[in-house]
């Protein structure tokens, strides 16, 4: 017993001279390893009457357990004196001031799209989507647009190659496809708006090759041209924030709207300027999505986001829109906090 208190003593001491967190680990092993003194000496317990191991063991125990509380110990206090090293190399000085980071912009396509939505939703509107490649039949067939239609030609769409048997893929040139596809998935009635990216083969001040639309469908068995033309009245007013705003509607031909409309607005007092297409939805389009025309009717419009966005902020040229040009970002762009 004497030898083992002896090493423990030993042990201890070394244990509070310790001075880094390795050498405290290779105490431990010394000590009470596998291999270590006093592991070794409980071995030998069964070398020992009965009366010396219940003893002796009792002792042993004591023994371990008071290295191990010192082992405990002076972890904690290296752990910290480590702690306490990093955190005074790794100081950082508060007083310095922050590297100034630009304050970014919501663009102003992201805005009137978040308009539109709002005033949209408030009139009972629902979003709809649909794939920027479409297929013939929902971009022209099923909207009654004939074979010999001028957006059929291969200088205004931009077709992609057909997958096997299928029939010829676009990339869309309106969102109209996206009214196809609710009415062939859902009953009247059917109130949606279908925003999103268009393409056609155009480029110069006013258009694109790809830019963005706004489209609204309504269905039912009671709606009628007076419907229409009120909730465009509404939209254009709450939107360009002129509550006397003039409309006019002028006869016009779309071949999936019978009769169609062209909406001018009487801007600043001055001039009319056509900003949208709209019309009673055509008997025939009701009917290649297997809706009666004889019980549904309803109204179908559309309108490019660039161009009302252009006219309310003063935006001359439409291909600014997509030159990611950060002067011009910062001066029409708006603060993140209009989205709230």
């Amino acid at each position: 017993m004497d030898t083992a208190k002896e090493l423990t003593q030993r042990f201890l001491r070394d244990i509070e001279k310790a001075s880094s967190l390795q050498d405290l680990e290779d105490i431990r092993v010394s000590a009470l390893g596998k291999k270590g003194h006093l592991t070794l000496l409980m071995k030998d317990l069964g070398q020992k009457s009965p009366e010396e191991r219940r003893v002796v063991g009792a002792e042993l125990n004591r023994l371990k357990e008071s290295l191990t509380q010192a082992i405990d110990t002076r972890k904690i206090e290296l752990e910290d004196l480590v702690l306490n090293a990093r955190l005074a190399s790794e100081m950082l000085d508060i007083s310095l001031p922050p590297r100034p980071q630009p304050k970014g912009k919501i663009h102003p396509l992201s805005h009137v799209m978040d308009q539109t939505i709002h005033i949209f939703g408030q009139m009972g509107f629902v979003v709809k989507e649909g794939p920027d490649i479409e297929e013939d039949f929902y971009n022209f067939t099923a909207l009654n647009i004939p074979p010999e239609h001028p957006a059929r030609q291969e200088q205004d769409t931009f077709y992609l190659p057909a997958f096997s048997e299928q029939q010829p893929l676009v990339l869309r040139t309106h969102t109209s496809p996206v009214q196809i596809r609710t009415m062939l998935k859902e009953k009247p009635p059917i109130r949606i708006i279908a925003l999103g990216r268009t393409y056609r083969s155009d480029y110069d001040a006013t258009h694109t090759p790809m830019f963005h639309q706004i489209e609204g469908l309504v269905i039912d068995t009671k709606t009628h041209m007076g419907h229409l033309k009120g909730c465009l009245e509404e939209f254009c007013r709450l939107f360009f924030e002129d509550p006397n705003l003039k409309l006019r509607f002028r006869p016009g031909y779309f071949p999936f709207t019978e009769p169609s409309a062209e909406v001018d607005i009487w801007w600043k007092g001055s001039t009319w300027l056509e900003i949208l297409g709209c019309g009673m939805v055509h008997p025939n389009v009701l009917r290649n999505c297997d809706i009666d025309p004889d019980l549904y009717q309803g109204f179908a419009f559309g309108m490019g986001l660039e161009r009302i966005a252009m006219l309310k902020y003063g935006i001359e040229d439409l291909r600014l829109f997509y030159e990611s040009d950060l002067r011009w970002l910062n001066h029409y762009g708006f603060d993140a906090e209009v989205r709230e």
